[in-house]
C-alpha cells in the first residue's frame, strides 16, 4: 500500500494567504478557491470588491483542476481547438483558466482557482498560492 500526501488546514491557510497577497499586491479583487484532491472545497475567500459570479466560477475551477489533475485551461484549450463535444463532460463546470492542481510527487492532493481578472492573473495568483508550500 502507498501513502499519499494530503493537504492539511495549515498548509491551506499558507496558500490562502500568499494568493490573497499576489491578489492584493496588483489589486485584483478576486475569488479564492481551495479544494481536496476530490474536488471537495476546503477554503472561500472573496476579496473585497470581487463579484458575486467569481464565488461559484473559482471553486469550480478549483474542482476541475483536482479532479482533472491539469489545469483547467487545458480544457478551455482543447474546447477552443473545436472538441466542443467536451463540454457535455460529468461533473466540470469550470473549463476556463484559473484552476492549477497541486502536485505532490506525482500525485493530485488539491487544486487552487481563481476568479475576478484576466485568466493569466487568475492562474498567477493560484501559483503564487501553491508556491508557498513549496510546490
Amino acid at each position: 500500500m502507498k501513502t499519499k500526501a494530503f493537504l492539511e488546514l495549515s498548509d491551506v491557510k499558507l496558500i490562502a494567504a500568499a494568493a490573497e497577497a499576489e491578489a492584493i499586491k496588483n489589486n485584483w479583487a478576486v475569488c479564492i478557491a481551495i479544494v481536496d484532491d476530490g474536488g471537495h472545497l476546503l477554503w472561500l475567500q472573496r476579496l473585497d470588491g470581487a463579484a458575486g459570479t467569481s464565488a461559484h466560477i473559482a471553486p469550480a475551477k478549483a474542482h476541475t483542476a483536482a479532479m482533472g489533475r491539469r489545469e483547467s485551461k487545458g480544457f478551455e484549450d482543447m474546447i477552443n481547438g473545436g472538441r466542443v463535444s467536451f463540454l457535455s463532460a460529468p461533473l466540470l463546470q469550470g473549463m476556463l483558466e484559473g484552476g492549477v492542481p497541486i502536485m505532490k510527487d506525482g500525485y493530485c492532493i488539491g487544486a487552487v482557482g481563481v476568479s475576478g481578472v484576466k485568466s493569466t492573473e487568475d492562474a498567477q495568483i493560484a501559483r503564487a498560492g501553491i508556491a508557498a508550500i513549496g510546490l
